[in-house]
């Protein structure tokens, strides 16, 4: 399987666009598949210095509904004309962040013929299936962040995630786009093989109380065979902090890379 990070908060060649956001390109034995399109349409100038071709895309999968990582949907379907974008059935929910500013999608997107709505457990192709459900044991933390229901805004839920599973060769790739409903509960439920995406964990202070938690975070994860791929939420220092813990169990991805899983 062949990976290339189009979009990610840092970039790893020179010329490349870098923001606050992900978007993926994945080729499969089977098909061809973006995953997350980033906050703007920086990330399909990415993809032509690096010679992805969008147009020939097959399937556009969006993790959850918000802006860093569905802004650039509309970039998307004006290059490609017949890829189907599946996400969840709440991704247009109104969401916000702490601050009360409105991170969801554009509602306009909404008008496209283009997207399909999935279920728990969708198959998309042979061997690649979208999940959205999953038991919390550890908890979500919502970190401020609310959606608007009924006129009145509650703490998330993340009901609107969704994660992609793509098992071939024998592996179990999964991808998911910041683990809003908890790293530990997401490896916990698919046990796989490889987990790439961001692990939500910006907020947590590594010189403060954050270490704490990021500590236990760093062995937990190690008690599952997983190689980790990670950025984009994770936070750069976060990132740094369990790099030490855990070594060549935890990778980095960012905006240029090219990867064989």
């Amino acid at each position: 399987m062949k990976l290339v990070t189009l979009m990610e908060n840092t970039a790893c060649r020179a010329g490349l666009t870098a923001e606050h956001g992900l978007s993926l390109y994945i080729e499969t034995g089977e098909c061809r598949l973006l995953f997350d399109v980033g906050q703007s349409g920086a990330f399909a100038d990415n993809a032509a210095k690096l010679g992805v071709d969008l147009s020939g895309v097959d399937i556009a999968v969006l993790s959850h509904g918000h802006y860093d990582h569905g802004g650039g949907l509309a970039r998307f379907l004006q290059i490609n004309g017949t890829a189907p974008v599946y996400l969840n059935a709440h991704a247009f929910e109104p969401h916000y962040n702490a601050g009360s500013k409105y991170i969801g999608l554009d509602p306009e997107l909404r008008r496209s013929g283009r997207l399909r709505f999935a279920e728990d457990g969708h198959r998309l192709a042979e061997g690649i299936t979208l999940h959205s459900r999953i038991a919390c044991p550890y908890g979500i933390e919502p970190f401020g962040l609310s959606v608007l229901e009924a006129g009145t805004l509650r703490a998330e839920d993340f009901r609107h995630e969704q994660y992609l599973l793509i098992e071939e060769d024998g592996k179990r790739i999964l991808f998911s786009g910041c683990s809003h409903r908890g790293i530990l509960n997401i490896v916990r439920w698919f046990r796989p093989d490889v987990l790439v995406g961001g692990f939500h964990f910006m907020r947590l202070d590594p010189a403060g109380a954050g270490w704490v938690a990021l500590e236990q975070a760093a062995k937990q994860l190690l008690e599952y065979p997983t190689v980790y791929y990670t950025g984009h939420c994770t936070g750069q220092a976060q990132f740094a902090f369990l790099k030490e813990r855990m070594g060549d169990r935890l990778r980095g991805i960012s905006a240029g890379a090219v990867m064989e899983l």
